[in-house]
């Protein structure tokens, strides 16, 4: 794995390594992503046609959304610096018979190897467990066709996002491992906006995400103050 140059923190890709076992059982640490993926799914669905659609996934884990989007008609390609997590997607893509390609890649190589080549560029949970999260905005951007979409989702940095998070989610509800976040590398919607705008990129929509622990479901809502999804689109000819 060539991860010493990359936009990539060891202890953070160990920890998801760690998780590629059972990233496919809804009952066991990636509970929250399946709970997590019909909403994250309608929200692309509904800024974007999926169908024979280019579609990059950065930091794609274990397939989750990746193969949702595949099995909606787009063309996918799921990118991570976790070979054994990609082992896990490919394994279950097979057995699933779902079409997708998957690359141990990091999304700033693809950049200069592949730019402007997707219709979509999708980065989920990703964007608060790397080093610099301005340069992996500029990377999805150049990843993006002039005109295309780039769809993020994160969390914001705010007392009532760790209480949630933090708190409430990894030492009270345990739904998610100890130490999944830490809480500075959270990220302000007017911080992601602002790279996005250094990146050549245009927010069209803020959504939040809000979580039903009763029914373990996310729904999207108008309130961005903990989870949040972010439609950007790439401005310019080139």
């Amino acid at each position: 794995m060539h991860t010493s140059t990359q936009n990539a923190d060891p202890a953070e890709l160990a920890k998801f390594t760690a998780l590629a076992q059972s990233w496919w059982d809804p009952k066991g640490p990636s509970k929250p992503l399946h709970d997590l993926n019909p909403t994250r799914l309608q929200y692309i669905e509904r800024a974007v046609n999926l169908e024979a659609a280019q579609v990059l996934d950065v930091g794609c884990g274990g397939g989750i959304l990746s193969e949702a989007m595949a099995r909606a008609g787009a063309r996918v390609l799921g990118i991570d610096l976790s070979r054994p997590v990609l082992d896990v997607a490919e394994l279950h893509a097979l057995e699933g018979k779902v079409s997708v390609e998957y690359r141990a890649v990091a999304a700033e190589e693809l950049a200069q190897e592949r730019p402007a080549s997707f219709d979509l560029v999708t980065c989920m949970e990703m964007l608060e467990h790397v080093p610099d999260p301005a340069a992996t905005v500029q990377a999805l951007a150049s990843l993006a066709r002039p005109g295309g979409d780039v769809i993020v989702s994160t969390l914001n940095r705010n007392p009532l996002a760790f209480a949630v998070a933090i708190v409430g989610a990894e030492y009270i509800a345990r739904v998610l491992p100890r130490g999944t976040h830490e809480y500075l590398k959270f990220i302000r919607p007017s911080e992601l906006a602002r790279w996005g705008r250094q990146a050549g990129l245009h927010l069209r929509d803020l959504a939040g995400l809000s979580y039903n622990p009763l029914t373990r479901s996310f729904r999207l809502s108008e309130n961005p103050s903990v989870n949040y999804l972010a439609h950007f689109t790439r401005v310019g000819s080139g």
